[in-house]
């Protein structure tokens, strides 16, 4: 299946909105993938996303460039830098807020990266919330076929990243300086490739940045990947049952988001330590 990009605005920020698809609502345990940028921020602006709740997944931050700091309601705060990690675990539910620092906008600043949510199985839907951040550094860098790739989450090619998640699943960061050749085994159960930069062929199809490609389960399948492209490998095991999304909510019970929704409006979730802004309950018409 092939997923072309939906433009979204969110503030002063234009996002390419991948998943949820309206014929593919997930991937693997992935539910939600928006490419922010590449984005440019004139001198004194940056981005402001306003603390706002989530429950029932983990979201996933991973920046090719720019600045991001990284507030909870935990009491976490994190600078976010290309290459690293930012892993929040929302569980029975959790604040966020992400902004550009402010060193960064006295002369203005760039911002190009992926957001993504992983939904959490049922077991751990109302778990505890917690937040993991690991460095570049610490992450499996693979070289195969001519790609180098970074092991962001989960298990691929025989390593695995020391980011603790709770299924299994596979995401790559896969950056080609010179066109390669990338075998994808079958057995990486559901698989997707989100094109950041540059273009891919498959079969002798080409595709091109902005493109996720939903991979037919079973099969071997080789990439080829021309020179200067960069890629995003994502997927893992098919999640226990369906899954509910409504704003920054994910449940596989209905009657948890309307009690989300209730808290949420009725300010019972936590608050981040030194922030009073916030993002209200949307009214989407009913």
């Amino acid at each position: 299946m092939l997923i072309e990009p939906r433009l979204r605005d969110i503030g002063n920020l234009h996002v390419r909105r991948i998943l949820p698809f309206v014929r593919r609502r997930m991937v693997g345990p992935f539910i939600f993938f928006d490419h922010m940028g590449p984005a440019v921020f004139e001198a004194g602006t940056g981005l402001d996303v306003l603390p706002h709740p989530h429950i029932g997944l983990a979201t996933l931050t991973y920046l090719f460039e720019g600045e991001i700091i990284h507030r909870d309601s935990l009491g976490f705060v994190q600078p976010i830098l290309p290459g690293d990690v930012n892993w929040m675990t929302a569980g029975l539910g959790i604040v966020h807020s992400e902004r550009t620092p402010s060193e960064a906008r006295t002369d203005g600043s760039r911002l190009d990266g992926i957001q993504s949510w992983v939904a959490l199985p049922v077991s751990e839907e109302e778990r505890e919330p917690s937040f993991q951040h690991h460095s570049a550094s610490d992450l499996p860098v693979i070289e195969r076929d001519g790609a180098t790739m970074r092991l962001i989450a989960g298990e691929a090619f025989g390593s695995r990243s020391p980011v603790e998640t709770y299924s299994k699943m596979h995401y790559l960061d896969v950056d080609c300086r010179h066109s390669a050749s990338v075998d994808l085994p079958a057995d990486l159960d559901e698989r997707a490739v989100y094109v950041a930069d540059g273009s891919v062929s498959i079969s002798g199809d080409t595709y091109e940045k902005g493109q996720m490609l939903v991979l037919e389960d079973g099969l071997d399948v080789t990439l080829t990947i021309n020179s200067g492209a960069r890629l995003i490998l994502l997927g893992g095991a098919p999640m226990d049952g369906e899954r509910h999304v409504w704003w920054n909510f994910v449940s596989s019970s209905k009657e948890q988001i309307e009690r989300a929704k209730n808290n949420w409006a009725n300010a019972r979730f936590p608050e981040i330590p030194g922030e009073t802004e916030f993002v209200p309950l949307p009214d989407f018409g009913g």
